[in-house]
């Protein structure tokens, strides 16, 4: 039996959580198309034939400009120097660019503390032509001396058994640290609020995404239902009207689309209440943040 940890780092928006997801087969970290959607450090833990996995997806790796952006990025860098082995993503649809130099100079220097393997991961290879794809995997190779390369694309579920399959050899000789039955650490209750959260990312646009966050007031399960109450934590008046909408349209709408994806995830009924707040700075404000959980 093996067993080990690997952190999943790369800048922002570079699939970190789409490919969390596809490895375990299983939903745990929402996903959009809007960069720093992971705000926290996010276990999940593949079962694969001789061995244990334990997968730590990360905050994108970028220049802050809030504290909540200066915790994420502290998130992220923590983790990627507790790790046993590093997944450095990167993106097949773009050249490198600044953000994966700000990625690879954090790695590096975790790495001068305590060297590991790290294997390059070059993402969203279904999106690019086959025949452009050769030159933009060589100029990522070129940016260090990976311990492998491995192109993959998530959302086709291609390539994501050779991935698992080069990282087990890496991995080392020892029982697993979780019971065959875990895939993540994330409570229900926090899922909840990453639910409602994904729904918010996917109906908003400009600053209104990155000016939320959600709190669980209530959690509480009655047999076969669970009945939550929620507030979704906003900067400005002008943010609460956009997240309500028109006759309270938007907000129903989020309401409804996170109901649903906990229904199916958590396998009960579900009853969800949530209400819009307004808490100026709240990203500045240490307090908060500790009581959010970033």
């Amino acid at each position: 039996m093996k067993f080990g940890t690997v952190a999943i780092i790369g800048r922002s928006n570079v699939g970190k959580s789409t490919l969390l997801n596809r490895l375990l087969g299983e939903k745990i970290a929402i996903v959009s198309e809007k960069p720093q959607t992971t705000r926290t450090r996010i276990l999940g833990v593949a079962h694969v034939q001789g061995a244990q996995i334990a997968f730590l997806d990360t905050p994108g790796l970028h220049k802050p400009e809030h504290l909540l952006n200066r915790r994420m990025v502290r998130t992220a860098v923590e983790t990627l120097e507790e790790a046993d082995l590093l997944y450095m993503l990167m993106d097949a649809t773009s050249l490198p660019g600044p953000g994966d130099l700000v990625a690879v100079k954090h790695m590096k220097e975790a790495l001068a503390k305590r060297p590991r393997p790290v294997i390059l991961v070059v993402t969203k290879i279904d999106l690019v032509n086959k025949i452009k794809l050769l030159p933009v995997i060589e100029s990522y190779t070129k940016l260090f001396p990976w311990t492998e390369v491995v192109p993959v694309s998530a959302q086709a579920d291609d390539n994501i058994d050779r991935l698992l399959a080069v990282t087990v050899p890496y991995l080392e000789e020892g029982d697993g640290a979780y019971g065959e039955d875990v895939v993540t650490d994330q409570t229900m209750r926090t899922l909840a609020a990453e639910m409602i959260r994904e729904k918010i990312l996917q109906a908003t646009e400009q600053e209104v995404p990155y000016s939320v966050a959600v709190e669980i007031d209530e959690f509480v399960e009655e047999g076969k239902l669970t009945r939550i109450r929620a507030t979704i934590l906003v900067e400005r008046e002008t943010q609460k009207g956009i997240l309500i909408g028109k006759q309270g349209g938007r907000l129903k709408s989020i309401s409804t689309q996170a109901r649903q994806d906990m229904e199916r995830l958590f396998g009960m009924k579900v009853f969800l209440e949530v209400w819009v707040k307004v808490k100026e700075a709240w990203r500045e404000d240490e307090q908060a943040l500790v009581e959010l959980g970033y």
